[in-house]
């Protein structure tokens, strides 16, 4: 039997439950949402059981309360499954005035959303859980926090991981059950995930039956787009570019929604600063997986497949390094943007924080010419910010895939491998 390994979600979720009646627990399924709201909750029922699930909506529709009776914190797992259990959640909070009541789980948007559903403003609070980071997953030994980046600390540490162990992790993605298998074992896992995906994941979200090949098709050309700001119709041309005639925009836009309702695809939005000149600011969001090993996997891509192409291997680290600071930044009460103007400057993230304060983030494989390409990419941002009317920047980072240590540059950029982060 495995040992649960602890995450960073923890925390949020017992905060939360000190201050709410209730929390909603929502991400892409496997990352481990159950398992982490059973560390907490004291009672559990699983909407999916096999045998129970048609007794337990049918019970949802004619007396939701009797499912909701049990020692708090209740965990009611895949509660979207009976959607009406929302508002039944929703009145006993109300009912009770006990902060702490239930825990809600779920994998999926609810299909079936109606006008008589409240919005749970003020009883029910959302936290949201990716797969797992690389400091949860033992893979990262946490010697740098990004709370000591803020603090403008002096940082020191050193990276045991090769390229090669790099790549792995990538395609392995951070799913608990992968964590801890061999190498053929682990990789599985993210295989497994994208068929289960493609093959009825995308089709049971709301009902509508989708083209297990389509769906295959536009994953591919969504992850050959990964890290970029391509369109979404620039995507769907790429499609019909091998495949004429398979998306119109209509049928585009269903599978893409799809994948954003089941947490497949995360987009990153645009950060839009004060700036000194009046440089347009470019706002398309980036695009990028909830994690990963979804990009190699539907590009049928293995560590060695990545080594053997470096371009290809840095856009998807980039989706790597997003999701772990995401993570991080969820943590810190922040939450992470990326920027690109006119002129063509890129920022690949910045960590923002509720208190204002933001750090700006460069994302390099490693190696010298592109740590100093990262470097003065963040200079050149940081010297077009107008600090008149915001903050200058709490701290300037390049982070790096192979970079054997950490540390603070000279002119004040701080290096570090992804592989030496935490919050």
């Amino acid at each position: 039997m495995k040992t649960y390994l602890p995450r960073i979600i923890d925390k949020l979720l017992k905060d939360r439950l000190d201050a709410k009646g209730a929390v909603l627990l929502e991400g892409p399924k496997w990352c481990g949402k159950t398992t982490s709201a059973k560390e907490i909750a004291n009672s559990f029922i699983s909407m999916d059981q096999p045998d129970m699930s048609k007794q337990y909506q049918s019970m949802a529709e004619i007396s939701p309360q009797q499912l909701l009776e049990g020692e708090t914190p209740r965990l009611i797992d895949e509660w979207q499954i009976a959607p009406n259990l929302w508002n039944a959640v929703r009145y006993e909070v109300d009912q009770r005035d006990e902060f702490g009541q239930f825990i809600l789980t779920g994998s999926a948007v609810p299909a079936k959303i109606d006008e008589f559903m409240h919005t749970g403003t003020g009883r029910i609070s959302r936290l949201y859980m990716r797969p797992m980071s690389l400091y949860e997953s033992n893979d990262s030994n946490g010697q740098v926090s990004i709370r000591d980046l803020f603090a403008n600390k002096e940082i020191s540490a050193k990276s045991d991981k090769d390229l090669y162990e790099i790549a792995f992790l990538i395609c392995r993605g951070g799913w608990p059950k992968s964590v801890g298998l061999a190498e053929k074992q682990a990789l599985f896992q993210a295989i497994d995930y994208f068929e289960a995906v493609v093959s009825s994941d995308i089709s049971r979200v709301d009902y509508v039956k989708r083209d297990k090949e389509k769906a295959k098709r536009f994953l591919r050309s969504y992850a050959r787009n990964v890290a970029s700001r391509a369109s979404l119709e620039t995507i769907r041309q790429d499609i019909l570019a091998n495949y004429p005639g398979t998306f119109d925009p209509t049928t585009f836009y269903s599978y893409r929604d799809a994948l954003v309702k089941i947490f497949v695809i995360e987009e990153l939005p645009a950060w839009n600063p004060n700036l000194r000149s009046k440089i347009a600011i470019r706002t398309t969001d980036a695009r990028y997986f909830v994690d990963p090993s979804i990009a190699t996997s539907a590009l049928q891509l293995g560590p060695n497949d990545l080594l053997n192409d470096l371009n290809t291997m840095g856009l998807i680290f980039e989706n790597l390094c997003v999701r772990d600071l995401r993570i991080y930044a969820d943590y810190l009460d922040g939450s992470i943007y990326q920027y690109r103007d006119s002129n063509g400057l890129e920022c690949d993230t910045v960590i923002h924080l509720r208190d204002g304060s933001y750090g700006l983030v460069e994302i390099k494989l490693g190696g010298d010419t592109l740590i100093e390409e990262g470097a003065n990419n963040l200079k050149v941002l940081a010297s077009k910010i107008d600090t008149d009317k915001m903050q200058a920047p709490a701290f300037m980072l390049v982070l790096c895939a192979n970079a054997p240590f950490a540390y603070r540059r000279k002119d004040g950029v701080y290096v570090a491998p992804v592989t030496c982060l935490k919050p």
